[in-house]
């Protein structure tokens, strides 16, 4: 993988994270009540929100049917 594909991914995780953080703070949620409302565990979207993990297409999509957003948004 090239350096400017790295960086790149780098971006789109922290882009992610920030997006699912604001949207759970909108919401008044703990990332323990995020994670029990949308089957993942608290450690996973603690992860996903620093930009550590990638959110796959299948979490992004729990992600936007649970706030009620398109899954279009978190790009």
């Amino acid at each position: 993988m090239s350096l400017l594909s790295i960086m790149g991914l780098r971006k789109l995780r922290n882009s992610i994270g920030r997006k699912v953080k604001a949207l759970r703070l909108e919401h008044g949620l703990s990332q323990e009540k995020l994670a029990e409302c949308v089957n993942m565990s608290r450690e996973h979207i603690s992860c996903i929100e620093r930009g550590k993990n990638l959110a796959s297409v299948e979490t992004l999509y729990y992600f936007a049917e649970f706030f009620k957003i398109n899954i279009r948004d978190f790009f």
